[in-house]
């Protein structure tokens, strides 16, 4: 199973995704030609940016968490 396309994370990718589906509505043929190949992968592209972006984020909040532990812990050792 696949995450849900459409979540506030994945705005960015709103218009290209309404594209797949109407591509994927025209019909099985229709996808089994693989005319919907290009929107796919113009789909999968825009939400590796995404997530890549959002976890550069992640990253960033991760080590501001990380060096406020840490400076408590020297302060704590400090005043021991």
């Amino acid at each position: 199973m696949h995450p849900h396309l459409h979540t506030k994370d994945n705005i960015a990718c709103e218009e290209i995704m309404t594209a797949l589906e109407q591509c994927h509505a025209k019909g099985f043929l229709w996808k089994a030609m693989g005319m919907c190949s290009s929107t796919k992968d113009q789909v999968t592209l825009c939400l590796r940016a995404e997530r890549l972006k959002r976890t550069a984020n992640n990253r960033k909040i991760a080590k501001v968490k990380r060096d406020k532990l840490k400076a408590a812990w020297a302060d704590i050792d400090e005043n021991s």
